[in-house]
């Protein structure tokens, strides 16, 4: 559900694999209704994965911004859009993720969604993830409410659940 922590948990992973000298991370807000990665990171918010998906022609290196943690980057969202579900199933999504696999065979991906509760764009980025964590707030969501939400996702994708416990 909203404010659950994922996009704690998400950055927060990413920089516990970034800390893997051999490998990098690189950290892709796909939440633009509830942007803040680039917030917590302290980057600049554009050029960002809406702006390249808009205009691929701008090329990738533009979007991966610097962040303070040696080998982690992050792609920002960009500015909240309503249609961002058509945009994460987009051919250029799907080939963006494709191309950033292939030229970075040495750096995790992950993908911070928005909740899965009001929007599809969690199922819909689900597709096109290797694995699936589910975030829920302690105390806040309901094991019915855990279930309905992990039943969405590919069995074979989904990897668990995190609680995290707001202050």
């Amino acid at each position: 559900s909203p404010r659950s922590g994922g996009s704690f948990v998400a950055r927060n992973l990413a920089a516990a694999f970034a800390f893997d000298e051999a490998k990098t991370a690189l950290l892709i807000d796909c939440n633009p209704r509830h942007a803040a990665q680039y917030k917590a990171l302290g980057t600049e918010p554009s050029p960002c994965l809406i702006d390249y998906l808009d205009h691929p022609s701008m090329g990738m290196e533009p979007i991966i911004h610097r962040t303070g943690i040696p080998r982690l980057r992050l792609i920002p969202s960009g500015k909240a859009r309503e249609t961002s579900g058509e945009y994460f199933s987009s051919f250029r999504m799907r080939a963006a993720l494709d191309s950033l696999r292939c030229r970075y065979p040495d750096r995790y991906l992950f993908l911070d969604g928005p909740p899965v509760k009001g929007s599809p764009d969690a199922r819909i980025l689900s597709d096109l993830a290797d694995f699936v964590v589910l975030v829920a707030g302690y105390g806040r969501d309901t094991p019915a409410a855990i279930a309905q939400a992990a039943a969405i996702f590919d069995p074979t994708r989904f990897a668990g659940v995190v609680f995290d416990e707001l202050p």
